[in-house]
């Protein structure tokens, strides 16, 4: 009785295993397929070496390049984006994005 019922127990573990591991792939699929499809549109709206600024943007802040990605997106979507963001307008947005830096300064009495 009890090896038979390790072995119910060992199959439903397994088919449980087996079933996460088929819904993680799915959602691995289905992020890389809006990652894809983000990038399209990233080619369409940035002109080459706005591109190459934001990817070396993205290597340095990934976080910071999220952002101004989700930015740009937003205006492409709205229909605000008319012609395509040269580097000039990426650096501005950049700008506007990061915050100043402060410079701390500490005196020895």
């Amino acid at each position: 009785m009890e090896d038979a019922e390790l072995d119910a127990i060992r199959r439903r573990k397994m088919a449980e295993l087996a079933h996460q591991q088929q819904a993680a792939a799915v959602q691995q699929e289905q992020a890389a397929a809006v990652e894809s499809q983000r990038q399209q549109v990233m080619r369409a709206i940035l002109t080459p070496d706005a591109r190459e600024r934001l990817g070396r943007l993205k290597t340095a802040f990934p976080d910071v390049a999220a952002s101004v990605e989700d930015q740009l997106l937003a205006l492409y979507q709205s229909g605000r984006l008319r012609n395509q963001v040269d580097d000039e307008t990426l650096k501005r947005i950049l700008a506007q994005v990061v915050p100043r830096k402060r410079d701390i300064k500490i005196e020895r009495r």
